[in-house]
């Protein structure tokens, strides 16, 4: 019986390493699991151009959408973990849907092997002009002489927008009213309109029109300032210290992937997002290319995981 376990175990091995160095074969399918057109289908679509080349198999990108991103997540979950089936997961399927949903259809902890962080977007928190507010301290004060009086879109509950929010409350203790929308679009819209008084969003969303003059910048949530918009502080140059908060968008596949299918994976990923014309295009819109490694990557949602379970439990948000 030993001699049979080791010899199907030596099958499996040899099977496994065949396959690694024959991969891919056939088409790859790169599931984003929100709508067409939202970051999460375009860096796909951007970085599956550039795999399709490289490996010299289609990269097909699947928008499937539904319940924050798990609907399409549990499709790649559930798929043979062969290196044929890819997730373009948000920072919120990984990290902050555990606790956001009482009932996962997969366990994120075990479900996926995280390949590398595609890229990632400081947020930003923005008001219209009309808010009294100038600077970050200003509006602080603004909002703590008029608990619950101002209004924040977002995206929808338990969206990074929302997220963002409530850490921000958190961390300032001011009420503010969150009025949730469907999608970052009509947030935005009735933002310029005047309907609302701000959003905490990422760059591409709101960045043109901070440009153009009809939305004012209060601060981004990062360490540091952003390139594109140098002369907007900091959340700690403007009084609010420990605030940082980052939308990323990253690729995983199914748990049990072999470990050099993997590193093909990393590989071509990394070459996509170091290429020069992809670089200078999601630079325009705020969003910084990352390509690390599996390990990395893998330590990023482990790390914010924890923060973003601490910001749930506290606020109480519940995305059903």
């Amino acid at each position: 019986m030993l001699h049979r376990f080791i010899v199907g175990l030596f099958a499996i091995s040899f099977a496994s390493a065949v396959q690694a160095q024959t991969y891919p074969d056939r088409p790859i399918r790169l599931i984003a699991p929100f709508p067409a057109g939202g970051l999460a289908d375009v860096l796909a679509r951007a970085v599956g151009d550039q795999m399709t080349k490289s490996l010299g198999q289609p990269v097909v990108i699947e928008n499937r959408a539904g319940a924050g991103g798990n609907t399409g997540a549990a499709a790649v979950a559930t798929a043979a973990p062969d290196g044929y089936t890819l997730l373009m997961s948000s920072a919120g399927i990984l990290t902050a849907n555990p606790f956001l949903y009482s009932k996962m259809p997969f366990d994120v902890e075990t479900a996926f092997i995280p390949i590398s962080n595609v890229a990632e977007m400081s947020m930003l928190l923005v008001v219209h002009p009309k808010v009294e507010a100038k600077t970050l301290k200003d509006f602080v004060a603004l909002a703590k002489a008029r608990p619950g009086k101002l209004n924040f879109g977002s995206p929808g509950i338990g969206t990074t927008g929302h997220l963002g929010l409530a850490m921000f409350t958190h961390a300032t203790g001011v009420k503010i009213t969150h009025v949730p929308y469907r999608g970052a679009a009509p947030a935005v819209q009735d933002l310029i309109a005047g309907q609302i008084d701000g959003v905490v969003d990422n760059p591409p969303t709101v960045i043109s029109h901070i440009q153009s003059g009809k939305l004012r910048p209060l601060a981004v949530a990062a360490k540091s300032r952003m390139t594109l918009l140098p002369d907007v502080p900091t959340a700690a140059e403007g009084g609010v210290a420990n605030y940082e908060a980052s939308s990323w968008f990253g690729i995983a596949a199914p748990a049990g992937t072999p470990g050099a299918i993997i590193a093909r994976l990393h590989k071509e990923i990394a070459a996509a997002v170091r290429n020069p014309a992809m670089q200078e295009r999601f630079a325009k819109s705020g969003a910084r290319l990352v390509g690390d490694t599996p390990q990395e990557f893998a330590a990023q949602i482990r790390a914010e995981r924890a923060r973003w379970g601490e910001i749930i439990k506290a606020t109480g948000i519940k995305a059903e």
